[in-house]
């Protein structure tokens, strides 16, 4: 549509001038003494409209005859620009595929195209990136030769290259720089150096994820589990692992945390610090328990933590591994050895309850055997145990079991039952 009412258009203005021209009698006369010149009104503004129109190309022509060096110096300084592009690409690509030799030379390269480019008074509109982004690749390809000399040396000039640029630029070649630096300490080896830059970083900058990831790692390897923890727990809320990889290198932390403590009362204090959630995980509530009262805590203190998990203990398909059912056995086992405390007989009424529940399970048959052998109960305690050390898969549980018939024998002066009991825990100690 528009099309045609731009051919209607045209085509009525060359009718309306053809019109005129025709119709048009005008004479321009001009007097040159003795002499008078007559000139046709249509020839004279033809005649003027072909001067304007030379008029407008000489100066056209002379416009672009005089920006021809200009033109020429920006087609260099282009050329030179992306040859120093080119090179710091070459740098990337180099640095990606291993040739890490290549890729510093490449960077380098970059560099000497840059300042020679400044040397001679052109200056590119990303110069400082470019400066800054070549330096880092020199410090990141010596970082991979082991040339720390030449890696600090590039990195506190990529650090004053990036102080030239503007606001945002420069904060954000900084930044960059800051996490190639604490990454590089990582690798090293030097969680303290890591840890430390990390730390001098700004909030905004410490809370994002990979700086909480690197400093999840230097926590752990300067040996810092409850630091390590609380980064990992704000990762896991940020959705930095999947639910699984969270809560199992959550758990991790605690348990190497729990491997540091060396006191009941540290373990207490652990164990107040944790989440509902981090305590309803069966092998954490079972491994602080054992730990508590392997260093002297009170099983008495430590029944009250397994409690919560002793309804999804008695369930008849547990969400739980074979391993984390037998922890929780052997906790149940620990807390529940004081026969004279003011509970003692509530909890072997559960016990015997949950086992009459369970009657083909072996590792109820165990810890009723065990707590019945604590209330002196010798005769259930020895048939529970018999029948459980048929069916006990944990070597740690069916020792025990096998050392507490081995005690009863012993008890009932029946040494030949003893020995063999004592014989079969040696065997299971040694598979």
């Amino acid at each position: 549509m528009r099309a045609a009412l731009w051919l209607i258009s045209l085509f009525s203005l060359a009718v309306a001038t053809a019109w005129l021209a025709w119709h048009n009698n005008g004479t321009v006369t001009f007097f040159l003494m003795p002499y008078r010149v007559d000139f046709s009104l249509n020839l004279v503004l033809l005649m003027l409209g072909l001067v304007v129109l030379v008029v407008v190309l000489a100066q056209q022509a002379l416009s672009a005859l005089l920006s021809l060096p200009k033109q020429a110096q920006r087609w260099r300084l282009q050329q030179k620009e992306r040859a120093a592009h080119a090179a710091l690409l070459e740098s990337i690509s180099n640095f990606m595929a291993g040739r890490f030799l290549r890729a510093r030379k490449a960077a380098q390269s970059a560099l000497d195209k840059e300042a020679r480019l400044k040397d001679a008074g052109l200056q590119l509109d990303h110069a400082v990136a470019l400066r800054t982004v070549a330096h880092i690749m020199v410090a990141e390809s010596a970082h991979a030769l082991q040339d720390r000399h030449v890696r600090q040396t590039h990195w506190q000039e990529a650090l004053e290259a990036a102080k030239a640029g503007q606001s945002s630029e420069r904060q954000a070649l900084t930044e960059g720089a800051q996490l190639r630096a604490a990454r590089w300490l990582l690798d090293d080896r030097d969680a303290a150096g890591s840890l430390s830059l990390l730390k001098s970083l700004p909030s905004a900058l410490g809370r994002r994820m990979v700086a909480m990831r690197m400093q999840l790692k230097a926590a752990r390897l300067a040996g810092q589990p409850a630091q390590a923890l609380d980064t990992a727990v704000l990762l896991a809320k940020h959705r930095a692992f999947t639910p699984a990889t969270a809560d199992s290198l959550v758990r991790g932390l605690i348990l190497e945390w729990l491997s540091h403590l060396h006191d009941p009362e540290s373990v207490q204090r652990l164990w107040l610090q944790l989440t509902l959630a981090q305590r309803a995980m069966p092998d954490l509530a079972a491994e602080v328990a054992l730990r508590f009262v392997a260093l002297g805590g009170s099983g008495g203190m430590a029944k009250p933590w397994l409690q919560p998990l002793w309804a999804p203990l008695q369930s008849p398909q547990p969400k739980w591994t074979p391993d984390q059912l037998a922890r929780m056995v052997q906790a149940m086992e620990v807390c529940l050895a004081d026969a004279q405390a003011a509970d003692a007989r509530q909890w072997l009424a559960r016990v015997e309850a949950a086992q009459q529940a369970h009657p083909q399970d072996a590792r109820w048959q165990y810890l009723a055997g065990m707590v019945c052998l604590r209330h002196q109960l010798w005769g259930k305690a020895q048939s529970l145990l018999a029948q459980a050390v048929k069916g006990l898969q944990s070597p740690a549980l069916k020792r025990k079991a096998w050392c507490a018939l081995a005690e009863l024998a012993e008890q009932r002066q029946d040494p030949a039952a003893a020995a063999a009991a004592w014989k079969q825990a040696a065997l299971v100690s040694q598979s």
